[in-house]
């Protein structure tokens, strides 16, 4: 295929792997109508039809699937060589993509890049809140956060966080009007402010461990959300109880507006770790991401 048409090979894997023109043209920078005549372009000129169109997804055909597992890697492995050059650069420059829940990153994250951002003007961040355990290298990101006890053998780990506890607090006014639970098993008779995980759907069960007995207790309560926003300020209006990262509620705690029960269950954690698969060439821009997210403490 003549050089000029590797273009063509860059849209064509777009296309495939969004599974959208829409998509594919907003990555690429053109116009959806310029894709699409591209890429019929390069089916022509081979003969061969490479996308099946519906109203609903663009996917590959049998011949489209075998271009996409021959070309996609071909293209990333210049893609990584091209960042690596950015060696020769005086200032590391690019765009470092990460996937993490949302208190990792409000606690963990944003903490260090509002340090970090300032000293390197030429790096951008791009996190994208997540909470289910996404395929990082599936999704194109650089890095994911997991927790340490999550985290895929596969993958090289950086403790980037202190070891995590939970805490379950309610508002002075909600404990006058309920007794304090004593065991987990208690919370079955209070009304708790459940938590909705936002990819898989589930409700998050509420974790307990004491003297090395673990116990998972499946809370119920009029209140459920997926954020955490709506919950602290559920919690401290004296709706209900809540489960929280106890580093997100020291500051009720220290002041008196919500109380901490059950703390003899609250064992501590593995905390957040980040996470990515070995690569050869790691740009300069991701190696110093990683350096300012390394936790010394």
């Amino acid at each position: 295929m003549p050089q000029e048409n590797f273009n063509d090979l860059v849209a064509f894997v777009t296309v495939a792997r969004e599974e959208s023109f829409t998509r594919a043209a907003v990555k690429l920078g053109v116009s959806q109508s310029a894709l699409s005549q591209t890429v019929r372009g390069l089916e022509e000129r081979l003969g061969l039809r490479l996308l099946t169109r519906t109203t609903r997804r663009v996917s590959p055909t049998a011949a489209g699937e075998r271009l996409l597992q021959t070309a996609g890697p071909r293209f990333e492995e210049i893609q990584a060589e091209l960042a690596a050059l950015t060696e020769m650069r005086d200032k590391p420059a690019g765009t470092v993509r990460i996937t993490a829940g949302e208190h990792a990153a409000i606690s963990v994250l944003a903490p260090c890049l509002d340090k970090f951002l300032p000293e390197n003007p030429d790096v951008n961040v791009e996190i994208t809140v997540d909470y289910g355990l996404t395929d990082i290298v599936a999704e194109r990101y650089d890095a994911g956060v997991r927790l340490g006890e999550q985290l895929a053998k596969d993958m090289i780990a950086i403790k980037i966080g202190p070891e995590m506890r939970m805490a379950v607090v309610g508002a002075p006014s909600y404990f006058r009007q309920h007794a304090w639970p004593e065991v987990p098993q208690d919370l079955t008779a209070h009304n708790c402010i459940q938590m909705r995980m936002p990819t898989h759907g589930n409700i998050l069960q509420w974790e307990f461990e004491k003297d090395g007995h673990e116990l998972n207790v499946r809370v119920e309560g009029q209140m459920v959300f997926n954020n955490i926003a709506m919950r602290l300020d559920a919690v401290r209006r004296g709706l209900g109880l809540a489960y929280m990262p106890d580093d997100l509620v020291a500051e009720d705690l220290a002041r008196g507006t919500l109380i901490r029960v059950l703390d003899d269950w609250c064992a501590p954690f593995p905390g957040y770790h980040l996470y990515y698969p070995n690569r050869r060439h790691a740009s300069p821009a991701f190696q110093l991401v990683v350096d300012a997210l390394r936790y010394r403490g």
